[in-house]
């Protein structure tokens, strides 16, 4: 599903606006949020990667116990790929990211300085190289889309993936 809501239904506000960072632990009553600036980092694919990985063993999600579980968490992993390789190649670099867990899903956000709109290659064509990134979140993700500030440059790309069974 694509969408230009700036939230899912139900939330509040993107864990961005927030701007903490959660503390260690299962998702399990509470939501826990982290963030990574990636000001003056080199390598931040992997480095996002990583970080996410972390979060998720602080959460419980790692190690996984069921190949559902694994999975879940493998997808988590590359939709984080994908929407910082996204704010790389098409974005001027992204500035921060977000990982957010509560019971049921988790949110990953990506703020960068570009003035583009993230959207699925239409119609998609599996053959051809590149242009995938977008089509994989839509297929992976319960729901995605985009938040822009007023007044501020950029915007944050949000995608959410629901908990494992």
């Amino acid at each position: 599903m694509s969408t230009t809501r700036p939230y899912s239904p139900g939330s509040e506000e993107p864990s961005g606006a927030s701007g903490g960072s959660g503390a260690p632990g299962a998702c399990e009553g509470g939501r826990q949020v982290r963030r990574l600036d990636f000001a003056g980092q080199a390598g931040v694919v992997p480095l996002a990667r990583d970080f996410a990985r972390q979060a998720l063993y602080a959460w419980g999600w790692l190690p996984a116990a069921t190949a559902d579980q694994r999975a879940a968490a493998e997808d988590v992993l590359l939709v984080v790929s994908e929407l910082v390789t996204n704010a790389c190649l098409h974005a001027e670099g992204p500035a921060e990211m977000w990982i957010a867990c509560d019971d049921k899903v988790i949110r990953v956000e990506v703020a960068d300085r570009g003035a583009g709109q993230p959207a699925p290659r239409t119609p998609h064509r599996a053959a051809r190289p590149g242009g995938h990134g977008m089509f994989i979140v839509q297929r992976l993700c319960l729901d995605w889309g985009v938040v822009r500030m007023p007044g501020v440059a950029g915007k944050t790309v949000w995608a959410e993936l629901g908990a494992p069974a």
